[in-house]
């Protein structure tokens, strides 16, 4: 028997095959948005497990950083306060200066066969983070620094919070001097290095006070305790004070420079004036002059 038409003129059992055609497709639609669904949820997951994890591992890290109070320095300021162009350290002045390096007699002080500069300090101590913006300063016209981190002083002491540099990791190479760092105590005041038998003597003879910041250079001149007022570093962030020290016309640019050209002045006396780009300078020549006739 022939297929009769129905009355929208379609073949009954044709319809029939292409509904069951539309059922399939719209089943196998179906089962891909539940998956698509699925799948869009365990990558939410994923997304918030990896968040989860990343805030866990940054506050583990923040939370060491601020345990030691101490991280890596920024190379930008690290640059800033290592390349001061002569030019400009030879204009400060050094009124801001009140106690600059003082002659001492005693044997040569060497490292490794070269003129030996020996820093003594701690962290927790705000006249050691004043006294190290010049004095990475000046040993910069004399080779290079690695490793320099930064830090604050003690949060309870003068000058709190102080920023400076921490010499705890610090490398510094120079074909004219040698240098040793001891960084004693933490800034929450907790032993962190500990001096050698040779470094404690270098102490006992040049620093009988036991005051520091106390630096040696090569047992020609010391320094004990802070050379300017510092409190030109109040409430100023590390960046900011690295910042500030190019510039002989700011106070900290005065004070830092004015200072790390007396301790240049003072290696000069121990290298035999070399480099002479250096050590041959008005400005430097003439400070020489003043140390050796301060009593």
């Amino acid at each position: 028997m022939a297929n009769q038409p129905d009355k929208g003129g379609r073949d009954r059992p044709n319809a029939r095959a292409r509904s069951a055609v539309l059922r399939e497709a719209q089943r196998k639609t179906e089962k891909r948005q539940k998956m698509l669904t699925i799948g869009g949820i365990s990558a939410v997951v994923l997304v918030v497990v990896a968040l989860i994890v990343g805030i866990a591992l940054t506050g583990k890290s923040s939370k060491k950083n601020a345990t030691t109070g101490r991280s890596v320095a920024p190379a930008a300021s690290v640059t800033q306060v290592t390349t001061v162009p002569a030019t400009d350290s030879a204009k400060a002045d050094t009124s801001s200066v009140t106690t600059p390096p003082k002659a001492v007699t005693g044997d040569a002080l060497t490292f490794d066969g070269k003129p030996g500069i020996f820093y003594y300090g701690a962290e927790y101590c705000p006249y050691c983070a004043a006294e190290r913006w010049p004095f990475v300063e000046a040993l910069s016209r004399f080779g290079t620094w690695s490793g320099l981190d930064q830090t604050t002083s003690s949060a309870t002491d003068v000058h709190p919070n102080t920023a400076s540099f921490s010499f705890l990791n610090a490398k510094f190479t120079s074909p004219y001097v040698s240098l040793q760092t001891v960084e004693s105590q933490d800034n929450e005041g907790k032993p962190l290095q500990k001096a050698t038998a040779a470094q404690n003597a270098i102490v006992a003879k040049q620093n009988s006070k036991g005051s520091i910041p106390f630096i040696d250079f090569g047992n020609k001149y010391v320094i004990n305790g802070a050379t300017y007022d510092l409190s030109a570093l109040d409430g100023k962030s590390f960046d900011e004070i690295a910042a500030a020290v190019p510039d002989p016309n700011t106070a900290i640019g005065k004070a830092v420079l004015g200072t790390a050209n007396f301790m240049t002045a003072a290696i000069c006396d121990m290298t035999g004036n070399k480099p002479a780009n250096v050590c041959s300078t008005k400005t430097i020549t003439g400070l020489q002059t003043a140390l050796k006739n301060r009593k």
